[in-house]
């Protein structure tokens, strides 16, 4: 069925999208109307249960949205650093109950207390100031540190248009297959989590039948705690336009799609304007001038659904079905988007291109460490001295992370889940066994990931944090398989029976329900969900004990 509705969804291209048709239609209320829903069902020749079904899904499309003027993080970051309900409190005071929602996450939890009015973000002391904001409309743009240590491959200061994407020019004088090899050379891999190396995407992209193919650009950066992919549209938009033009070239695709988060308005439009820049230098089109090649962007403007960060989600979000996971094979390489052959990456990875055919592939290989080739950004939460984004060289130890560039911490810490929601909960005596790579945390029973950090607190209770990780696990699952959906809940129900009841559970029942999800769901979600679970459980079992069976 879904391949069915891919084709439908394709009919019309981007020139009039379902998914955002959507979006048009919830503008004024929250949420479309069930008219204007059956209009576009019968406009893309979609059943109208297809049609509900999608827009019922996204935090800003189904029915509780409307009349919604005011959102508070709910990520994980805000929730350790006990700032939210103070800030709920003081917008009672400006907009009623039914006007206060929730987002999850802002991307501001290097200083907390964020909230998003009228389609921007606010975070530290602007809400002291929520009057004049709603008075006065003004905008404070939030600061936080950016520093590298070792080599600055994705925080060196932009040049100009012209000077930067000189790299497009000699590209393009290349052969796919030449650039392809530099990529090989390189090593670089997804920043995104998985760790999948790039060249291996783009070949099978390129050896794939089809005349019309895609490079899709993940920016739906949903781990609470991550704002480097933020960073790098906001502040490096052209790293990461002129990474998708380069891996369009190699794979042989002419239309790049970048998919960004409801939750980050400010990189919308960061990029859509560095868009509309290459635009009007005329390095975009259907041939770019002095050469054969043609290239052109799309950007669509998600409606808020963690799932979406997966990348086969994401694909049939953007063909306006129900973002529900695909089972693989076929892979989005092979069948992706529309049917049609895709390259799905994240931010970071595709702003590391253009460094290496600048550079090279040796050039890029000789930084990091094994296999762990590159630099990384890391973002840290408000926990630390100086908070902020810093690019390591990989396999730079933890230590250095922790306590030279972020100064340490503010107060005292017991964990940390590093690599967003799904990734290791690091007890703080384990930071000199660690260092920034793959195989690293790997290696210890932890997952990199983003390399998002949020620090938990001493005095925050564990069994909180995890009772936390399986309701937004809950919130979020895509429902398709059985052991994310139900295994997620049923987490939920038992920490959250435990901590609020005499309830004591036993410990063999959570064992075989994360080894369930473990093993059993689709994707990085249900899948991705027992690895905080078990750390927990393994280096926290004293503090823990009270709430399972002897």
């Amino acid at each position: 069925m879904s391949r069915n509705l891919g084709e439908l969804a394709g009919r019309k291209g981007f020139k009039t999208n379902l998914f955002e048709s959507l979006g048009v239609a919830a503008q004024e209320t929250g949420a479309p109307s069930r008219e204007r829903m059956e209009e576009l069902a019968g406009e893309f020749l979609m059943g109208k249960a297809n049609v509900f079904g999608t827009s019922s899904f996204y935090d800003f499309l189904k029915e509780d949205n409307k009349g919604k003027k005011v959102y508070v993080c709910n990520g994980s970051a805000c929730l350790c650093a006990g700032t939210q309900e103070g800030l709920k409190a003081k917008l009672a005071t400006q907009f009623d109950a039914s006007e206060i929602g929730e987002m999850c996450c802002l991307g501001r939890c290097h200083e907390n207390s964020a909230f998003n009015y009228e389609g921007k973000n606010y975070s530290g002391w602007a809400i002291d100031h929520i009057e004049e904001i709603k008075t006065q409309k003004q905008k404070r743009e939030d600061q936080y540190e950016v520093a590298s240590w070792g080599t600055a491959v994705l925080t060196t200061p932009f040049s100009n248009i012209t000077d930067y994407y000189q790299v497009l020019s000699t590209a393009l004088q290349q052969s796919p297959e030449t650039l392809l090899n530099e990529l090989k050379t390189s090593g670089l891999r997804g920043r995104g989590g998985a760790g999948f190396p790039i060249a291996f995407k783009l070949e099978s992209c390129r050896n794939s039948a089809g005349s019309q193919k895609f490079i899709v650009c993940n920016a739906d950066e949903g781990d609470p705690g991550a704002y480097s992919d933020r960073y790098l549209m906001e502040h490096r938009p052209h790293s990461v336009l002129l990474g998708m033009m380069i891996a369009g070239y190699i794979a042989g695709a002419d239309t790049g799609v970048l998919y960004i988060r409801a939750e980050y308005p400010e990189s919308q439009d960061a990029i859509q304007q560095a868009i509309d820049e290459l635009v009007k230098e005329k390095l975009l089109g259907d041939a770019i001038p002095g050469t054969s090649f043609r290239f052109n962007f799309k950007l669509i403007r998600a409606m808020g659904a963690y799932i979406c960060g997966e990348e086969t989600a994401l694909l049939s979000s953007i063909e306006g079905q129900r973002p529900e996971v695909r089972v693989r094979p076929p892979y989005p390489t092979q069948q992706g988007l529309f049917n049609k052959p895709t390259v799905v990456n994240n931010v970071e990875t595709l702003a590391c291109i253009p460094y290496v055919i600048r550079q090279g592939g040796n050039a890029f290989a000789a930084i990091g460490k094994g296999r762990s080739t590159g630099t990384k950004l890391v973002s840290l939460d408000g926990f630390f001295q100086k908070p902020g984004i810093y690019e390591v060289d990989m396999g730079t130890p933890l230590d250095i992370v922790i306590n030279q560039l972020g100064g340490g911490f503010r107060s005292a810490v017991k964990a940390m889940h590093i690599g967003g929601p799904l990734g290791g909960l690091v007890p703080v005596h384990k930071i000199k066994d660690l260092s920034v790579d793959f195989e690293s945390f790997s290696q210890h029973g932890f997952l990199l990931g983003h390399a998002s950090i949020v620090c938990i607190p001493e005095h925050f209770p564990l069994i909180d944090y995890l009772e936390h990780l399986f309701a937004f696990t809950a919130h979020e699952s895509c429902g398709k398989c059985f052991p994310c959906r139900l295994g997620s809940t049923r987490g939920y129900e038992l920490i959250n029976k435990a901590r609020t009841s005499d309830y004591k559970i036993e410990r063999s029942l959570m064992n075989d329900l994360v080894e369930t999800m473990e093993t059993g769901s689709l994707c990085a979600l249900g899948g991705g969900l027992p690895l905080p679970v078990k750390n927990a459980l393994k280096y926290f079992e004293e503090e823990l004990s009270p709430y399972f069976k002897k």
